[in-house]
């Protein structure tokens, strides 16, 4: 949106408001946002609390204490050096709450009562999340605009921290790595079980795009 990132691309192709406007973007949003709670609350395969669950949790991810706010520290964060944690809590809030309600849908939907299943899914979306936004801030700058899908160096034009400029690209590596390995470990003990998501985490740091 042009209010914050305004780039041009998203996965090769014109973002909604360069390909129509920025009204029909927002509405597009809107539109798509309450289209994933509609979708929930009617579902009539599952029990109407695992629906409350799914639709509470989303919410909780999505809302003033997940994306939501994750986003709002991103934009007053523009042209500020942040420290390591700061950078952590707002990419966990931007991008980790989201993928970890992911897991969490999948948990609930499953309709089990499995507590120790959750916090370890929890644990899992989490460490992904972190590593999957490292693997973002190296593709900035490691990859070209043509191979990631949407503009590359944005992060450095709109003057934004990011885990190379505070701790090297080598040591971001390696901290995507840790992550990865943190969050395989969280599963090791579901065996095969656990092999799509174990895969899952590999990929989101060996992507290139």
């Amino acid at each position: 949106m042009p209010a914050m990132d305004d780039d041009d691309l998203r996965r090769g192709q014109p973002t909604c408001h360069k390909a129509f406007d920025e009204a029909t973007a927002i509405l597009a949003g809107d539109t798509l946002h309450t289209r994933a709670f509609e979708l929930l609350a009617n579902s009539g395969h599952y029990r109407a609390e695992t629906r409350i669950a799914m639709i509470q949790h989303l919410c909780l991810a999505a809302g003033v204490d997940g994306m939501a706010a994750g986003q709002m520290q991103d934009m007053l964060a523009q042209g500020q050096q942040q420290t390591v944690a700061a950078l952590e809590e707002m990419h966990y809030l931007k991008t980790g709450r989201l993928i970890t309600a992911s897991l969490q849908l999948g948990y609930f939907a499953a309709e089990v009562d499995a507590t120790a299943l959750l916090d370890d899914l929890n644990r899992f979306g989490d460490a992904i999340g972190l590593a999957f936004q490292i693997q973002d801030d190296i593709l900035d700058i490691t990859a070209g605009t043509e191979q990631l899908g949407k503009p590359s160096g944005s992060d450095q034009k709109l003057q934004k921290s990011t885990f190379p400029s505070l701790l090297g690209l080598e040591q971001s590596q390696q901290r995507a790595r840790e992550l990865c390995q943190q969050a395989q470990q969280t599963l090791a003990g579901y065996g095969e079980r656990a092999q799509p998501l174990q895969q899952l985490a590999q990929y989101i740091i060996s992507r290139d795009h």
